[in-house]
């Protein structure tokens, strides 16, 4: 069963074209739903729980089909802030030049998104 969606997609793909438009505005609402749209659609291209993407203060998804993990901190986690995950997720950075600029935080040896990044 696909997860549920908590942001339409109208209004998820308009908040990222806003947030497009201007990339510094970090206290607008458009950013969090630009991010929770995002995440959404990372359980939707990647579906599974073996990965936890956690984008604080916005929200945080599993994804990645492999072991599942049920209590306390997953071994495989991906933290980030929500400018960063916005510029990995459309594709205006890519994984690698996040990864190398320090602004991701990952663990594991499943926490690897090069393969469902950037999203449609």
């Amino acid at each position: 069963m696909p997860p549920r969606r908590r942001v339409t997609v109208a209004a998820g793909r308009a908040a990222v074209a806003s947030w497009k438009v201007q990339r510094d505005a970090t206290g607008s609402p458009e950013l969090g739903t630009a991010v929770r749209y995002t995440l959404e659609e990372l359980s939707v291209v990647a579906p599974g729980r073996s990965v936890e993407v956690r984008v604080p203060p916005f929200g945080a998804v599993q994804c990645i089909a492999g072991t599942t993990h049920t209590r306390g901190t997953p071994p495989n986690v991906i933290e980030t802030d929500a400018q960063t995950w916005l510029a990995v997720a459309t594709g205006a950075l890519s994984w690698e030049g996040a990864w190398e600029s320090g602004t991701l935080r990952v663990s594991g040896h499943r926490a690897d998104l090069t393969a469902y990044l950037p999203l449609a």
